[in-house]
């Protein structure tokens, strides 16, 4: 104890002396990252999804901020359109409008269905009936001329006879009466006959009128069919408008969350603007730049690990899933081997797994091997760049 009170000052001096030369030696021999390895520093990027309109609208409603966690199917945004909706009253009050019209046409055919036919087969009927009536009639007159002409045969001869004082005088009155009554009867007959053939000219028309009422309920079927075919039309532009109002309720196509919200409510929005960016996390890679010394010895689906800043010993297990085939000048942020290195080749790599500590524009160091060994488990274990 007196030894180290005495000469502290000496052991303090060894110490500081120690660690310098440690440091130097450290400077001087730096930690060589193996040959199979190659490392690079980039941040994370992914597959934006700019979750747009399909048509125009006022946003209602936005349900989203920036960073915010979202499921697929959920609502992000909800727009209103009065034209629309009043584009669907429209329809709907057309397609009421039309369904009581087909209604009554149903109604109307179903009446004449049973009505027409019957008038046709009464106007037939009739029409036959009085046909037959004529016939009888044309043969009744034909009988009386034959009795007409026998009538003035007989008078003529018993005229004659009278003339020449054979017969009696009311024998010759009689012919003569009957022979003036035939007649009257045949004219009456005649009388009758102009009769039955108005009759059967107006049961003819009746006939007509029957069968063009039958071929109107051809018209009257076509006529539904049209109306049909009309509803039909205006509940298609009714779905058409419904999928047009749907449209305007915009959800969220993936899991994942809202990397900036563009919108706001109030805001009149045309077709194809954006709402709201979107991102997979599943999409997540790591973007690095590798110097063209080290670009043509990699090849895709390499072994690789990622470490992020806030955990150097929790490798991240990845997989080469892009090389460049087009170099470019070193961006800004990212350290290659030597300054002289202008040009470099952007490589991604893909997590594995999902993973929830990576993010968007988040800074990392990814670690690639060319033969798939000697993957280091801790930033320690490579020298930093």
């Amino acid at each position: 104890m007196k030894i180290l009170q005495k000469y502290w000052v000496g052991f303090f001096a060894l110490a500081l002396f120690i660690l310098a030369a440690s440091l130097i030696y450290i400077k001087l021999h730096p930690k060589k990252l193996p040959p199979n390895l190659i490392e690079g520093v980039g941040r994370f990027d992914g597959d934006l999804v700019n979750l747009n309109t399909k048509y125009p609208g006022r946003v209602q409603k936005i349900f989203f901020n920036d960073g915010n966690k979202i499921k697929k199917g959920d609502i992000v945004a909800i727009l209103e359109s009065k034209e629309y909706e009043k584009q669907k009253e429209a329809i709907q009050k057309q397609i009421e409008a039309k369904d009581k019209e087909l209604k009554a046409k149903e109604i109307e055919l179903n009446i004449n269905k049973t009505k027409i036919p019957q008038i046709l087969k009464k106007a037939k009927s009739a029409l036959n009936a009085k046909q037959k009536q004529l016939q009888e009639l044309l043969s009744a007159i034909a009988s009386q001329k034959e009795v007409i002409n026998q009538d003035k045969k007989d008078y003529q001869r018993l005229k004659d006879l009278y003339k020449k004082k054979l017969i009696q005088k009311h024998k010759f009155e009689e012919i003569a009466l009957k022979y003036k009554t035939d007649k009257n009867s045949l004219k009456a007959l005649e009388a009758k006959k102009a009769q039955l053939l108005q009759a059967i000219a107006i049961a003819k028309s009746n006939v007509l009128d029957a069968k063009a009422a039958q071929k109107s309920l051809d018209a009257l079927k076509e006529s539904l069919d049209a109306l049909k075919k009309a509803i039909a039309s205006l509940k298609a532009q009714k779905e058409q408008i419904e999928a047009i109002i749907s449209e305007l309720t915009i959800k969220s196509p993936l899991n994942g969350y809202v990397v900036e919200k563009i919108a706001n409510a109030g805001e009149v929005l045309g077709s194809g603007m954006v709402v709201a960016t979107l991102i997979d996390p599943k999409t997540l890679y790591l973007k690095i730049f590798v110097d063209t010394i080290n670009n043509g010895k990699i090849k895709l689906h390499n072994k690789a690990v990622i470490f992020l800043d806030a955990y150097p010993n929790k490798p991240i297990q990845a997989e080469v899933v892009r090389i460049a085939q087009k170099a470019e000048f070193t961006p800004k942020e990212v350290a290659v081997r030597s300054d002289r290195i202008q040009r470099v080749y952007e490589v991604h790599l893909k997590p594995l797994n999902p993973n929830p500590l990576l993010k968007l524009g988040l800074p990392a160091i990814g670690v690639i091997s060319i033969d798939g060994k000697n993957l280091p488990k801790s930033l320690n274990e490579i020298p930093k760049i």
